[in-house]
């Protein structure tokens, strides 16, 4: 792959699977249903209970949906350089995945499978979702330029593990831009190996496995 400019490099490139944008207008609406409930159901008891109990049965009902979809609407990952953003509704975490000291590539079987890439720096690790595919043939894979971005990222540790990921993710590209069909796409064929071994659990794949997807 031709170098970047560094100016580009340094740019923040979003790394979710799916654009926050799309879900989160629901999210807000599901936060107010959720206040309004609980509120709706405090001042219904205030009028047989004592108040103190009405509110806390109303923050009771509300508090949990609406924090939780506060929280599914902050979480973002992002990548500016090399260095890997993961953002939740308390914490903002920091990688630089060129010093990364493991990187696997992760399938999560089902009837929804899901391919994902745990990076480790240290003692603190992020899972990365990469792609996820129905039994029906469909899915959703990371946008181009954001595998683009993480592959360069992870090629750039001086890891043969993350060196090995990395080309994966570049055979995924190559694969998209061909037109290819799901069963020549990498991230694909390595759901279909996984749901081979009817395992139900997520599968941490071998060294050899991910060069053979490459």
């Amino acid at each position: 792959m031709r170098e970047k400019p560094i100016s580009e490099v340094a740019q923040p490139i979003g790394l979710d699977l799916i654009a926050p944008e799309r879900f989160a207008p629901v999210l807000a609406r599901l936060a107010l249903l959720a206040l309004g409930l609980g509120a709706g159901t405090g001042l219904l008891l205030a009028v047989i209970v004592a108040w103190p109990v009405a509110v806390v049965s109303g923050v009771v009902l509300g508090a949990p949906t609406a924090l939780y979809a506060l929280a599914v609407a902050r979480r973002r990952l992002w990548l500016t350089a090399t260095v890997l953003h993961a953002r939740t509704l308390w914490r903002h975490r920091r990688l630089d995945l060129a010093q990364a000291s493991g990187a696997e590539m992760l399938v999560y079987p089902g009837r929804l499978s899901r391919v994902a890439v745990r990076v480790t720096v240290g003692g603190d690790a992020q899972i990365v979702p990469v792609a996820l595919y129905t039994d029906a043939g469909s899915g959703r894979e990371m946008h181009l330029l954001g595998l683009r971005r993480l592959a360069d990222a992870l090629a750039a540790a001086p890891l043969p593990t993350a060196l090995a990921v990395s080309g994966v993710l570049v055979a995924q590209i190559q694969a998209e831009i061909a037109d290819a069909d799901l069963e020549h796409r990498p991230l694909y064929r390595a759901t279909r190996s996984v749901r081979a071994r009817y395992s139900v659990q997520p599968v941490v794949l071998a060294a050899a496995e991910i060069a053979a997807l490459g």
